[in-house]
């Protein structure tokens, strides 16, 4: 470009952050100082959500700090939540609540939920409630928080207290979103919801699943039941995580598609840590690139690893 604003340089680094690429975001901000511009409140909450994206604690401690003493910027609610996000996700979850009780006005639900989501992946019940009391008396926005309050306590097994959140949540009037995700093949989209079993080719696609299935576990894969919501067997739990929408979007593309071509699945949820450990095996079985662009990030899959190093 002859001509690089503000906008193009902000874009670019969010695109670095989303696809976990922390270190060349960084670059390219100072390359913007470089160029003469200044950045500004956006490029701030680009630079923070990549922070975010890699685990950046120190980076985007500097960078936070920097906004308001370097450039006389001062932090809006978008990048309290990045900070909340940044620190919460690398499991510093009471500097991130104190970091809220702190900030220069009311936490609004996002910055709350952004907390309530990494008490989920660290399992921190007795905050989780905390925080979970403090949306409710916000007034929470939709079924999300209800949700997350509902995993937590599905994960460590306390299925009358999740079954209680749910109830709350039918109370309320909030239905869940189900899992969906697509996949194009030739041109064409083709989306699966989460258990849903009725497509034109469930057979085929079902026996691609139980086929993956048994070569997994060859290779060592066990399904994390913690990630089921129900209290039901082992075996079935077993049988509802193979079931996730990006897992059928997969086996449809490896049905489809050359086994030269890489898959690239979109999901309106993030990817559950079953699927994201299940998805690495499936490398390892078919030799194929795969990418998951979940409602956070992508995901890039090959022999074995994601390049988000399972942070996420």
């Amino acid at each position: 470009m002859q001509n690089r604003d503000i906008i193009s340089w902000n874009i670019m680094i969010t695109g670095y952050g989303i696809h976990g690429l922390c270190v060349e975001a960084l670059s390219l901000l100072h390359e913007l100082k470089a160029s003469g511009l200044k950045p500004d409140d956006v490029t701030f909450i680009a630079v923070l959500s990549a922070c975010s994206h890699s685990g950046l604690v120190i980076e985007g401690k500097y960078w936070f700090s920097s906004m308001s003493q370097d450039f006389n910027i001062k932090p809006r609610m978008a990048h309290y939540i990045c900070m909340v996000d940044l620190l919460a996700r690398a499991g510093n979850l009471d500097e991130a609540y104190t970091l809220i009780q702190r900030m220069p006005f009311v936490p609004d639900v996002s910055v709350w939920s952004a907390l309530l989501a990494a008490c989920r992946t660290h399992k921190n019940i007795e905050m989780g409630e905390q925080v979970s009391k403090k949306i409710q008396l916000l007034g929470p926005e939709g079924a999300g928080n209800f949700v997350l309050m509902s995993n937590i306590y599905s994960s460590i097994g306390r299925w009358d207290d999740a079954a209680h959140v749910r109830s709350i949540q039918r109370h309320h009037g909030y239905k869940k979103s189900p899992g969906c995700s697509w996949v194009e093949i030739s041109g064409v989209i083709h989306a699966f919801i989460g258990g849903y079993q009725y497509h034109p080719q469930s057979t085929s696609i079902n026996n691609k699943l139980q086929e993956l299935l048994v070569q997994m576990k060859k290779l060592g894969y066990r399904a994390d039941s913690s990630f089921v919501l129900h209290d039901v067997e082992e075996d079935e739990k077993e049988q509802i995580l193979l079931y996730h929408s990006e897992k059928i979007a997969i086996a449809f593309a490896i049905l489809h598609t050359s086994p030269s071509d890489r898959i690239l699945v979109t999901k309106n949820l993030r990817i559950c840590g079953d699927c994201h450990s299940a998805i690495k095996f499936i490398t390892l079985l078919t030799e194929r690139e795969i990418t998951v662009r979940d409602a956070s990030r992508f995901h890039h899959f090959k022999n074995g690893i994601c390049n988000c190093q399972d942070f996420w």
